[in-house]
């Protein structure tokens, strides 16, 4: 069947932390770590955070939380009083305007050419309330029809209840609708529960060894959807 609708997550897939910004507020409370670092570490500890359990123990905001200490940890950074005091500041800055403030080079084309074949795109997201007004400040709000942040809405993924909201705010159907998303335990589990088909979004091929359809680009998730592929 034809695919009308496409949900996408927006962290690990249409954004990325400013890792910039990061290393310069650790640097200016005396951490010294590269940008680098910090970005190689980044899809090793989603990966790793991405556990039924703690899934199912923890809410977003927890994991948030715990994933920048191990980004951290990956990438060397050792525990301290400053450590402690720039994730602080970090933190802050995050409740207010939002880190994951990086767009891949790629993210704007491969929108048009997904809406350029008819598709509708909204996106679904475990965030902190702050995702409608960043995408407005990215200029993201205009390459997709609505946003749907979990802090707005009540309901976290893989709750299939926030697949459920998004559906019927855009009048979508489950049969015709394709979920993307960076993290198995949360996109795909919380997008089948639903009823729609699932895609990982899996640029460093990460997740082969889990039964589901697997994407590296979103021009390759272009071209899966074109080819009409079941």
């Amino acid at each position: 069947m034809r695919t009308e609708t496409l949900f996408l997550d927006a962290g690990g897939v249409l954004l990325f932390p400013n890792w910039l910004r990061v290393a310069d507020v650790l640097n200016e409370h005396g951490v010294r770590v590269e940008a680098s670092a910090l970005e190689r570490a980044d899809p090793l500890v989603r990966k790793q955070i991405d556990e039924p359990g703690l899934i199912r123990s923890a809410p977003d905001e927890k994991r948030g939380r715990q994933y920048f200490d191990l980004v951290l940890d990956t990438a060397g950074v050792a525990a301290s009083e400053a450590r402690a005091n720039a994730l602080d500041a970090l933190r802050a800055y995050h409740s207010r305007h939002n880190l994951w403030e990086t767009i891949p080079s790629d993210v704007l084309p491969a929108l048009a050419r997904l809406r350029n074949m008819g598709l509708r795109i909204a996106v679904v997201s475990n965030a902190n309330g702050t995702l409608c007004a960043h995408f407005e400040r990215l200029g993201l709000s205009r390459a997709v029809e609505c946003v749907v942040d979990s802090a707005d809405v009540g309901i976290e993924k893989p709750d299939p209840a926030i697949f459920e909201h998004a559906l019927a705010r855009l009048g979508a159907r489950r049969e015709t609708t394709v979920h993307v998303g960076d993290l198995y335990n949360v996109d795909v589990v919380g997008a089948r529960a639903a009823g729609l088909r699932a895609v990982m979004f899996d640029p460093l091929d990460l997740y082969a060894d889990e039964p589901c359809e697997r994407v590296r680009s979103l021009d390759e998730l272009a071209t899966l959807l074109a080819d009409g592929k079941p």
